[in-house]
């Protein structure tokens, strides 16, 4: 799904929305890591970017990581947040989503973070509010987590330095996986060596020749020499129970300290959580001196500080 442009950008090309990755520059991701830094360098616990602002949580799927962090990172902007409710909320009684987002607007709220099982749904939103409206997709069905591609960039960036000359592995469920689908476009933008997919056939999408990937079955062979490793859940909730046994996953794609051995010798190894143990990584990967996956998460911090404070500023330009 292409996300439009004149949506996503304004006239003057600043991002005022953040709904996918694949029309974005290698200028604008590297200005969003660039602001990000500045956020940890300066390790102040509040700034006054977002005050008097307004932001709304609109999570129609769980989740602690995203929605924490993104929480964290507005009341240190010092923006007042609404955390929406959306179990107890008047969708449940039929009113509409946009009915939703016209009263929220209507108590001058500035900026919507929007997670949804249905892909689109965060652009759909876009289109729909007012001019000095925000968007932030926080995950779409199994289209983008742009975020989460954001903070995966940042975090291999601090270890890795440069992204020219990396080779990147994503193993497991590409299919289903909006991750990895924000991962593949940040990283062939920001122009990485080699990008290996990793998995069962059976959860690879279609369109695997168009992406720029090469294609391994082997979790060994492809991780072989590679500086960056990235293990992805088993969407499960998406998939029929049938479709893999996690048994058998683990056998062949669970990533242990043996298989590792395959990999770079400094690798760092990520996974956007929440981490199946013992299905798609061993505990002595997950918790080893490899695991980066805690940094992940504290990385989530700054670069949604970076982005919502990056879009308002836009807006008053």
């Amino acid at each position: 799904m292409e996300i439009d442009q004149k949506i996503q950008f304004s006239s003057s090309n600043k991002l005022i929305h953040l709904l996918n990755i694949s029309n974005m520059s290698r200028e604008q991701i590297f200005e969003i890591l660039d602001l990000a830094e500045t956020y940890v360098d300066n390790k102040q616990k509040r700034y006054s970017d977002l005050e008097g602002r307004t932001i709304a949580s609109l999570f129609f799927e769980p989740s602690t990581r995203t929605k924490t962090t993104f929480e964290l990172a507005s009341k240190r902007l010092s923006a007042d947040f609404i955390n929406i409710d959306i179990s107890n909320s008047s969708t449940l009684k039929g009113e509409s989503i946009v009915d939703m987002i016209k009263t929220l607007e209507a108590m001058s709220c500035d900026m919507f973070i929007v997670r949804h099982s249905i892909s689109g749904t965060p652009h759909y939103i876009a289109k729909q509010v007012g001019e000095k409206i925000s968007v932030i997709n926080a995950g779409d069905g199994i289209h983008a987590h742009p975020t989460q591609a954001m903070l995966d960039m940042y975090t291999i960036r601090k270890y890795k330095k440069k992204f020219d000359n990396l080779k990147v592995a994503i193993v497991g469920d590409i299919l289903h996986s909006r991750v990895a689908k924000s991962l593949i476009t940040s990283l062939t933008i920001l122009s990485v060596k080699k990008i290996n997919i990793i998995g069962p056939k059976i959860l690879m999408p279609e369109n695997l020749n168009e992406l720029h990937v090469e294609y391994f079955d082997s979790l060994e062979d492809g991780i072989s020499g590679c500086d960056v490793v990235i293990m992805l859940r088993l969407q499960k909730e998406r998939m029929h129970e049938a479709l893999i046994s996690t048994d058998d996953y683990y056998k062949k794609y669970g990533l242990t300290s043996k298989k590792l051995q395959s990999a770079s010798r400094d690798v760092i190894v990520m996974h956007p959580g929440p981490i199946n143990r013992g299905i798609e990584i061993d505990s002595d990967v997950a918790d080893g001196n490899n695991s980066v996956i805690l940094d992940q998460v504290t990385s989530g911090i700054s670069i949604r500080m970076a982005i919502m404070s990056m879009i308002m500023n836009n807006r008053l330009k």
